[in-house]
């Protein structure tokens, strides 16, 4: 056997001090925009437009207008363009891509405990970590302005964020992959955390006991109705939940549904042959993503035994223009393998497929015990402290999938 090199948590933090030297924090406060040249906003939108269904693009640009939040939430190409030129370590994770404060949240495991995580992946690929961190940061201060809060605190918070993230990835340094990849924050941790606000015990707990009721059981009732074929329906809800005019064919659905299932594990595929497909539904979801292609898909195992599933249109990532990536071969499975790489635990349903015209989606459960954060109702400090909680997790997933450099 050939004599291999093993770095040592010593050479490791020595070869990070010497990136510093080209790249020192100071630098990134020299440079906030990097492309160097004056950037049309419009253009840039009416880019990330493309390929959108048109009906619901004015959709999107309405849910853009509410706020300058949700502006910056629908907007992931817009800091991504900016991004780009800005000075880096050279250090490249598996990054999120779209890594806003509303992009974190609880939700269930396989085991069905609550952790709390990244969960959004639609622009994930490899980039420079600082990027995550950088819109990550510019979340909260933008989240804080439009809160109203005091330009001092909405610098707390950014600071809150990259502070939180250094302390956290330098405790990670000294442990062993397998630790860094079993790690995760759960409900308890969280508690511990978000104690240190006034206010947030019986707040979590009123969420957590929200979010153990959201299952496919609990939703089945509301969500659907009995239809003349005997099996129960999606209920239309438009504009936001609708069944299409011209609705897919069963052999298509079913030809989607075949190529999905080679794409989950032996044991998951028999689980998911329990089920049947019943109902598909056009879905209207987020703020960025309003306009793609989304779906929701009812399957019953027995008539009154759901399985609800988000069938999501995967585009090309916001990053990859402007990160010089080859554009990947699925980027269904490039959301799905960034999602398995970056969380602590994924949805024992995640795989991926491609339509009858070429498009690629990722396939998921649909609100398994999910919890957003609230953000219109919490105070500078307790948004100071989801801060400090936010880069913790990230520090999480930068660490667990080390990429090559």
């Amino acid at each position: 056997m050939k004599k291999v090199k093993v770095p040592s948590v010593a050479e490791r933090q020595e070869a990070g001090k010497t990136l510093r030297q080209k790249c020192s924090r100071l630098s990134h406060g020299k440079l906030i925009l990097g492309q160097g040249k004056k950037r049309d906003i419009v253009k840039l939108i009416e880019a990330s437009n493309k390929g959108r269904l048109e009906n619901l693009v004015p959709v999107r640009h309405g849910r853009m207008l509410q706020s300058v939040f949700a502006f910056f939430r629908g907007t992931a190409l817009i800091q991504a363009h900016d991004l780009k030129g800005t000075p880096t370590s050279g250090i490249t994770v598996h990054a999120c891509g779209d890594c806003h404060l509303m992009n974190f949240g609880g939700f269930a495991t396989p085991e069905r405990n609550l952790v709390f995580d990244i969960n959004d992946f639609d622009e994930t690929l490899p980039a420079p970590f600082e990027w995550d961190i950088k819109r990550l940061a510019a979340s909260f201060v933008i989240a804080a302005r439009w809160r109203g809060f005091h330009s001092r605190q909405a610098r707390e918070m950014a600071v809150q964020v990259a502070s939180s993230y250094r302390e956290s990835m330098r405790k990670r340094a000294g442990t062993g992959v397998l630790e860094a990849w079993y790690s995760r924050m759960t409900v308890e941790d969280l508690r511990g955390i978000l104690g240190k606000a006034i206010g947030t015990g019986q707040r979590i707990t009123r969420r957590i006991a929200e979010a153990r009721k959201q299952t496919h059981e609990h939703v089945f009732n509301s969500l659907t109705a009995p239809s003349k074929r005997g099996l129960r329906r999606i209920i239309d809800q438009p504009p936001l939940l609708y069944h299409a005019d011209k609705q897919v064919n069963d052999r298509v659905i079913d030809a989607f549904f075949k190529r999905y299932r080679e794409t989950l594990a032996e044991e998951r595929r028999m689980l998911f042959d329990r089920d049947k497909v019943v109902d598909v539904a056009v879905k209207v979801v987020g703020v960025g993503s309003v306009g793609t292609r989304c779906l929701v898909a009812l399957l019953l195992a027995a008539p009154d035994d759901p399985l609800f599933l988000q069938v999501k249109e995967a585009r090309p990532s916001v990053l990859e223009r402007y990160t010089g990536h080859k554009p990947v071969r699925h980027n269904g499975q490039r959301v799905v393998v960034g999602q398995r790489l970056m969380q602590s635990a994924s949805d024992i349903f995640l795989g991926w497929s491609r339509g009858p015209t070429g498009r690629d989606f990722y396939v998921r459960q649909r609100r398994d015990m999910k919890v957003a954060p609230d953000v219109e109702t919490q105070t500078p400090q307790v948004m100071r402290t989801y801060a400090e909680v936010c880069g913790q997790v990230l520090a999480r997933a930068h660490a667990k999938p080390e990429m090559p450099q």
